[in-house]
């Protein structure tokens, strides 16, 4: 009965994906695990496990997509590792890990529906064999921000501390919600995801400047998309079929609130339609 049981019981699912992970040229692989090594030494003293908060200014400068990497190469490493899709308001991570259907997530484990263990999803990447554990989203709430900053959001990640050494979070944009600047309290630091010719100067500025007024302990920036002209850095693949995340969709009124009816979406500029992309990863 026991080897039926075994037999029986579900499998990890098993992700191919094109554009991330796996599939990640040279340069990109290089760069990722540069930023690995830049994480593991900003941190004087030694943890059982430390939080990191993936965010940028605005929406479509890759902070998911650094996100996913980030945790994929940490778990290359032999670490145990948990990604968390925070943003509870425009969810990206399960759609691009390409993830079974599943609606219980973060937010369901905030607000005490479900129970940690049967939601998180893990998962076996192909070439690699890399290991990997992710918490979706879950149902979007009415109230994304504070459930972030709520005392629930600090007793989960105390309890998930004890099983991993990286929990890496996707969370919204600065510039256009708060939801990042309120749980930056409970992450050990911070990542700026910053895009070449897409973010705004005073985009960038306001961003630090609101992590800096919630004492957000800011480890690094990460350079996207930035044509160097260097081969040492190598060029990025395009985002293919991601392409589409690269624009503010649902947050276009968040924008508005901050720079006015007359603001400009980024990925218009003439010079978005250049035909390479490079990235390089500055950590400082």
């Amino acid at each position: 009965m026991a080897k039926n049981n075994k037999k029986n019981a579900p499998q990890a699912p098993v992700v191919d994906t094109s554009t991330l992970c796996d599939d990640l040229n040279f340069a990109s692989r290089e760069a990722y695990k540069r930023l690995r090594t830049n994480i593991m030494f900003s941190f004087a003293e030694e943890a059982p496990c430390r939080v990191i908060g993936v965010t940028s200014s605005l929406r479509g400068e890759g902070k998911s997509v650094t996100a996913i990497n980030t945790a994929y190469t940490m778990a290359q490493s032999g670490k145990k590792v948990l990604l968390i899709d925070a943003d509870m308001r425009i969810p990206t991570v399960a759609k691009k890990l390409e993830l079974p259907a599943n609606t219980s997530g973060l937010s369901n484990l905030l607000v005490g529906v479900d129970k940690k263990d049967e939601i998180i999803q893990h998962i076996k990447f192909l070439k690699n064999n890399v290991q990997l554990d992710i918490l979706t989203a879950g149902e979007l709430p009415p109230n994304p921000s504070e459930l972030l900053g709520s005392k629930r959001m600090e007793v989960l990640l105390d309890t998930l501390k004890k099983h991993y050494n990286y929990i890496i979070i996707d969370l919204p944009p600065v510039c256009a919600v708060a939801d990042a600047v309120i749980f930056s309290k409970f992450a050990d630091g911070m990542m700026l995801v910053v895009r070449q010719d897409y973010c705004r100067t005073d985009s960038l500025k306001e961003a630090i400047t609101q992590l800096k007024f919630a004492n957000a302990n800011i480890i690094g920036f990460v350079y996207n998309c930035a044509s160097t002209g260097s081969k040492s850095y190598g060029r990025y693949k395009k985002y293919g079929k991601y392409g589409k995340y690269y624009r503010y969709g649902k947050y276009g009124k968040y924008y508005e609130k901050y720079y006015g009816k007359d603001y400009t979406d980024p990925s218009t500029y003439e010079h978005q339609a250049e035909e390479k992309e490079e990235i390089s990863v500055n950590n400082g």
